[in-house]
């Protein structure tokens, strides 16, 4: 397998890393008021236009892990793994809807922010530890690893020549503030849906080729034809990729909490509509939601035509690694075959995804240091100039520990895409839990928070270990268990999510309730149905994507 790029290739490259560059320089330079005001600075407050919002969440989203671990779950288990991506289309809606306003008319720019002021202080400032530890930790090492493995894999550029160079690039953009993120993004989302795109069309090429015939439609419909059990979304409980995607709790269960928790409590994410009005930030949302039905498109069909081709004697050496196959080669054996020019298109999209990603987490890291630790805890007095030096020696800091963590924990052994998902997983029920309870229930006290915190992590702890203290088979029945790939019956990921939640809000409801001082809890947030009308343009949008994700579940179910 060819791993090397032509020099037509780098050329293509350098076209889009001037392109970002010089964008982000001209973005920086025309808005100066960046460099000094921290609100400015970290939300780009009231700068962003609703494209502009879709646009840096869609990328800050999309990253090696979609690129590389979604490809190979397409390779592995088909369409499926698609339903991160369009339930976080429906997810984006409801997050628009009722997340959104409550935010904004509370003026509230971090997630910290929130749970001191829905809270106390003790709540907020453990959780801004807990996020600074998950982000840097989990998030941007994984990133960081898996972007610099793919572009290894893609050019032969040596692995930490690879890290080092997309650290450079992240910081690059992230220490001109959210204003030069956020116009970036739009770039990096532009080459990253055209170089997906290519990617996808050569793909669909190859397999209606290898059968005979041309057009990227008869290769789709081969490919249903040829791996027709790679084109269900819902899992029936003797799947082996059952605890992967455990049946119906994709559409009514622990998926839910997944994505709510994601997109509508993660600094990561909000950060880019916060700094908007409401109008503006319902509409980059939604907008956000159509170029999510997109993504499946980029990052799952590859995987499966890479999976219909190997099945008739394709990329049998390609796909193995250390011997046994292994589907996250998947992308990579695709993109290695994309003629000279479109490669480079190609490696420009995957790198805009990471390098978007990198630079939006990192912006995050930098104001919950900054805003939550810093300013409120170890100088109350500091200026707007003090602080936003905080936040760029914090971005790139986080990325130095990033880099010296990457080889440390694991990530090539568990994939990517897994390594994200189950470790974020042990925390998100407690904290939904504690955003949810507080948006809508004024009596939700403190103590019921920090139930949720620490009951959700002990019990998200407790679920994945039971199997190796009691047999868990009698459940398999009900479809709460199954077999791994040991034969030990385990709870799936997404229900044991869905488990812990309901264990959490029983427990704060309670706790709650025995406080005689929640009934006139002064903590309570003002909410009315009127914050959550929306105006018809959304109304009508979202109305569409709902169709749509209808007809996509019916069709391949």
């Amino acid at each position: 397998m060819q791993h090397l790029l032509h020099r037509i290739d780098y050329l293509v490259f350098l076209v889009y890393f001037v392109i970002v560059a010089g964008y982000g320089y001209y973005i920086y330079q025309r808005k100066k008021k960046a460099s000094s005001d921290s609100k400015d600075f970290f939300l780009a407050e009231g700068s962003l236009t609703w494209w502009a919002i879709g646009a840096s969440l869609i990328a800050s989203n999309i990253s090696a892990e979609q690129f590389i671990g979604m490809s190979g779950s397409g390779f592995s288990m088909g369409l499926a793994i698609s339903t991160y991506e369009w339930m976080a289309a429906a997810t984006l809606i409801v997050v628009a809807v009722f997340f959104l306003p409550i935010y904004l008319k509370n003026k509230i720019y971090t997630m910290p922010q929130f749970l001191e002021r829905r809270y106390n202080q003790t709540v907020s400032t453990i959780m801004a530890v807990f996020w600074l530890l998950l982000y840097v930790v989990v998030n941007l090492t994984s990133i960081l690893y898996l972007g610099a493995l793919a572009i290894n894999k893609i050019s032969g550029i040596n692995f930490y020549a690879c890290m080092v160079a997309l650290s450079f690039f992240a910081v690059l953009i992230t220490l001109g503030g959210m204003k030069v993120i956020g116009y970036t993004d739009v770039i990096q989302v532009f080459f990253l849906i055209l170089g997906g795109l290519a990617t996808t069309y050569l793909a669909l090429q190859l397999v209606a080729e290898h059968f005979g015939t041309t057009g990227v439609l008869n290769g789709f419909s081969l490919m249903r034809e040829h791996a027709d059990d790679h084109f269900h979304m819902i899992f029936k409980k003797e799947s082996p990729h059952y605890l992967d995607l455990p049946g119906l709790s994709i559409l009514v269960g622990g998926m839910w909490i997944v994505n709510l928790n994601y997109w509508g409590c993660n600094q990561y994410i909000t950060q880019r509509a916060l700094g908007a009005d409401l109008k503006t930030a319902r509409s980059g949302l939604l907008f956000a939601g159509f170029l999510k039905l997109l993504m499946p498109v980029i990052v799952v069909l590859p995987g499966i035509a890479a999976y219909v081709l190997y099945q008739q004697g394709m990329f049998q050496d390609a796909m193995m690694k250390d011997g046994s196959l292994n589907p996250d080669n998947a992308y990579p054996v695709l993109l290695n075959l994309l003629p000279v020019g479109l490669k480079g298109l190609a490696f420009a999209a995957l790198t805009a995804a990471v390098v978007a990603s990198l630079a939006g987490k990192a912006n995050s890291i930098s104001t919950i240091f900054s805003l939550d630790i810093y300013k409120k805890i170890y100088n109350k007095d500091a200026d707007e100039k003090k602080i936003v030096g905080v936040g760029r020696t914090t971005v790139i800091v986080a990325m130095i520990i990033a880099i010296v963590l990457s080889n440390f924990l694991g990530i090539d052994k568990k994939g990517g895409f897994q390594f994200i998902q189950e470790y974020t997983g042990f925390v998100s029920p407690g904290v939904f839990a504690m955003f949810i309870m507080g948006f809508f229930w004024k009596r939700t006290t403190s103590n019921a928070a920090m139930f949720a915190m620490i009951a959700g992590l002990l019990l998200s702890f407790l679920l994945k270990f039971l199997p190796g203290w009691v047999d868990l088979q009698p459940l398999y029945a009900i479809g709460w268990s199954a077999p791994n790939a040991a034969g030990v019956y385990e709870i799936a990921f997404i229900d044991r999510m869905a488990i812990v939640f309901a264990v959490c809000v029983i427990g704060m409801v309670i706790i709650s309730l025995a406080d005689p001082k929640s009934k006139t809890n002064p903590k309570g947030l003002d909410v009315d149905s009127s914050m959550f009308k929306t105006a018809m343009p959304f109304t009508i949008g979202a109305l569409f994507i709902i169709g749509i994700l209808i007809a996509l579940y019916t069709i391949y179910w």
